[in-house]
């Protein structure tokens, strides 16, 4: 899968039921609805790419929209009564999908009014029909979202990039392969059973040797080495200690690990530091690297964890530029928690008031030269952080906070990405809330609120979700 694949539009079916009884006595009512649906697809292309194929108006047209949508290879589908059609011509067609389901309740126009004659009642008659098209898809054991209302309404749109955007994110989930190279020994909160992770989330994690990136190393040329360069120079002010053989080798590694990432299809990558550190063919550790092609679009996480960089493509999936981060320490004056890791960061999070840094930045975690290491505060404002819970067996458990990220002043001795985050239910019930339900120390954090979403993509894939 492409990094484009992640980034694009949600495509979402748009199934218009109706039936040719109407026919006999509108016989224009099909061209009218038609064009009703096109309205609300026009509406709706803002956050996704709407196919409406035509009115299905019988059992054999529901089946044939239902190929068209397969065939296009559709995120999910959208359901529209255009008119009362029986609910029982669905359950062929949909006995066998697993897309995810959105029923939009609407009608053309928002008003039973006094003009109104039994044209207007047939054209405006769709609430009866989702009823019988909800029982029917109910019988069939489908899971389904729903949403009553004007559909010229603003929150429809939002309903709609909610549902759109979550069954993308799954989609997407069902696609996505992981590369990992190493795991910290006994971190337990990052593991998970890799069948059951691949069944239920969707990604495949596959393990994969130091000696792929070594190997990719003794390929790169100086054309490649110094675009890198060039894209740290237009990206961050460069710390007048970095020294050009300093920053071809941390380019060399960049360019190596993209190779690898891009034969073999993975969209995100995890690394453990002491397997770069005791491979005995590397000078650096890899965070310019993994700052740079987090920005670029690949999921990541550290130390092996391969359920955070996945969640990491999901966040993408859902919203652009998601930051992975962990929780380093306690501030109870601030009332929130300082965000941090290594030296790994999504500069695309910084503060737009100033430039991401790339610094000279002795780290004695690996045992190797000093790497250079992007620097940044994240963005002040709303922001939401996110971690998936393997609970055993086949179930799992999104662990959600919303809070924002604090205008803070910078920590002069702090060498590595980092910004303060408040929860909204302040730091101490946040983390009693996170500890009782097996929040982990990795996460991932969106800026904005991404809560229902999240609710949305947890919904759709069947696992529990929780805010604290």
């Amino acid at each position: 899968m492409s990094l484009k694949d992640i980034t694009r539009k949600p495509k979402i079916g748009f199934l218009g039921i109706m039936q040719e009884l109407y026919d006999n006595t509108l016989p224009n009512i099909t061209k009218r609805q038609e064009g009703y649906a096109r309205e609300v697809s026009a509406r709706l292309t803002g956050v996704a790419d709407v196919l409406f194929p035509k009115a299905a108006r019988c059992r054999e047209d529901i089946e044939e929209v239902l190929k068209i949508f397969a065939a296009e290879n559709v995120d999910g589908i959208m359901i529209v009564n255009l008119t009362y059609g029986p609910g029982l011509r669905l359950v062929n067609a949909f006995r066998d999908v697993s897309l995810p389901l959105f029923l939009a309740n609407i009608q053309p126009e928002p008003r039973v009014t006094k003009a109104w004659n039994m044209d207007d009642l047939t054209y405006n008659q769709g609430v009866h029909g989702v009823q019988d098209t909800a029982n029917s898809l109910i019988h069939l054991g489908k899971q389904f979202s729903v949403w009553s209302g004007d559909w010229k309404d603003d929150e429809f749109v939002k309903a709609f990039d909610v549902f759109a955007s979550s069954a993308h994110a799954v989609a997407v989930m069902k696609q996505t392969k992981v590369a990992v190279f190493g795991r910290m020994p006994g971190m337990g909160d990052i593991l998970t059973d890799p069948h059951t992770f691949m069944r239920v989330i969707g990604p495949q994690v596959d393990h994969i040797g130091m000696g792929s990136i070594a190997a990719e190393m003794d390929k790169v040329n100086t054309q490649e080495i110094q675009a890198v360069i060039a894209y740290c120079k237009a990206n961050f002010d460069m710390d007048p200690k970095l020294t050009q053989p300093q920053l071809e080798e941390a380019a060399k590694i960049q360019v190596a690990i993209t190779k690898v990432l891009e034969a073999g299809g993975y969209d995100a990558f995890s690394l453990y530091f002491n397997e770069i550190g005791l491979d005995g063919r590397f000078k650096q550790t890899h965070m310019m690297a993994a700052s740079n092609l987090m920005a670029d679009g690949y999921g990541y996480a550290a130390e092996g964890d391969t359920n955070c960089a996945s969640l990491m493509v999901a966040a993408r999936a859902l919203q652009a530029d998601p930051q992975f981060t962990e929780m380093y320490a306690m501030d109870f004056e601030l009332d929130a928690a300082l965000q941090s890791h290594m030296g790994e960061g999504n500069w695309k999070v910084a503060r737009k008031d100033k430039k991401p840094r790339l610094i000279d930045r002795p780290l004695g975690i690996g045992g190797l030269d000093n790497p250079p290491t992007v620097l940044f505060q994240g963005e002040p404002g709303p922001a939401t952080l996110v971690s998936l819970v393997s609970l055993g067996a086949d179930k799992y458990r999104l662990v959600v906070s919303q809070g924002e990220i604090l205008d803070t002043e910078e920590l002069p001795t702090v060498e590595m990405p980092y910004f303060f985050f408040k929860p909204a239910t302040g730091v101490r019930e946040c983390l009693n809330g996170w500890l009782k339900n097996g929040g982990t120390h990795h996460q991932v954090l969106h800026l904005g609120d991404t809560r229902a979403k999240w609710k949305a993509y947890c919904d759709l894939v069947g696992i529990q979700y929780v805010e604290v």
